[in-house]
């Protein structure tokens, strides 16, 4: 099931410093005939967490635009004892536009850590390892665990897919048994010091910078 959130986040809370202010005090003329704006945000100002192409577009515009131009990558994370790194792993996987996050186990999760990117990125519920890997297949995906593991291949080296499903597991644990022995392969992150593992919504953001190094278009970035 795709889903957008709809609820109020840290940035939209109350006085916000960013943004922009009603459109005729910034530019001191009336708006343009543009079916992408939206009227209230016109009247009022836009302080929302968006690129500043994106100033008092509507959200439906600006997911629409999004899609337009979508990476073919998903990122997956399992949440079976709600996991607080999934907040990050959605802002960060907006800001690659990832064609979806998809979370596995528990529906709920602490919308916080997204900054309300929610709104504009594609979440795919599944209630287990094998629905995940149900749509993974039918939508010709491939499926890549990220853990530090004895015969890990490393990011650093590995060739990623372009049709990739990214798979992180819970912090602590790390990606489970099951979904670790049906993914094409497990790729680890290079580390040098004493801790034994990278926060999960740390090591989403490197792999899904690998994943945009390798097959994504850096003249079409922001």
């Amino acid at each position: 099931m795709t889903e957008h959130g709809t609820a109020p986040g840290p940035t939209e809370w109350g006085e916000n410093p960013n943004g922009v202010g009603p459109w005729e005090a910034e530019f001191g003329s009336a708006p343009p005939e543009d079916s992408r704006l939206d009227p209230e945000l016109l009247a009022a100002g836009d302080r929302r967490n968006v690129v500043d192409a994106y100033r008092y577009w509507r959200r439906e515009a600006i997911v629409a635009d999004i899609d337009s131009r979508r990476h073919p990558l998903h990122v997956a994370i399992e949440n079976f004892a709600n996991d607080a790194n999934i907040g990050t792993v959605v802002r960060t996987a907006n800001a690659f536009a990832a064609a979806a996050v998809h979370i596995v186990g528990r529906r709920r999760w602490n919308r916080r850590g997204a900054m309300v990117t929610d709104r504009y990125q594609h979440l795919v519920h599944h209630p287990d390892v094998p629905a995940l890997l149900g749509y993974a297949g039918e939508h010709g995906l491939t499926v890549v665990a990220v853990d530090n593991v004895p015969g890990s291949v490393p990011l650093e080296t590995a060739e990623l897919p372009r049709s990739c499903l990214l798979l992180f597991g819970q912090e602590g644990p790390g990606v489970s048994a099951e979904a670790k022995g049906a993914a094409a392969m497990t790729v680890s992150i290079a580390q040098f010091g004493s801790t034994r593992s990278i926060n999960a919504g740390v090591a989403a953001g490197i792999a899904m910078h690998a994943w945009i190094r390798r097959h994504a278009d850096l003249g079409k970035s922001w």
